[in-house]
């Protein structure tokens, strides 16, 4: 979605990565589905489109 005023217009586009303090294979492959569930629920009430995800271990 593009912004505008008068004389200019942008486009916000971010990359975000987020890295948990303790990251275990374990752990992360059980909660995997629920992780993707909380950001998609978070930055769906946000107002924030996600064009891409990618989750590895």
């Amino acid at each position: 979605m593009a912004e505008s005023l008068a004389h200019t217009k942008w486009v916000y586009k971010y990359h975000i990565v987020l890295s948990p303090k303790y990251r275990r294979k374990i752990i992360y492959n059980q909660l995997r589905a629920d992780i993707q569930q909380y950001i998609r629920d978070l930055w769906k009430w946000k107002g924030v489109e996600i064009l891409e995800g990618h989750m590895m271990a």
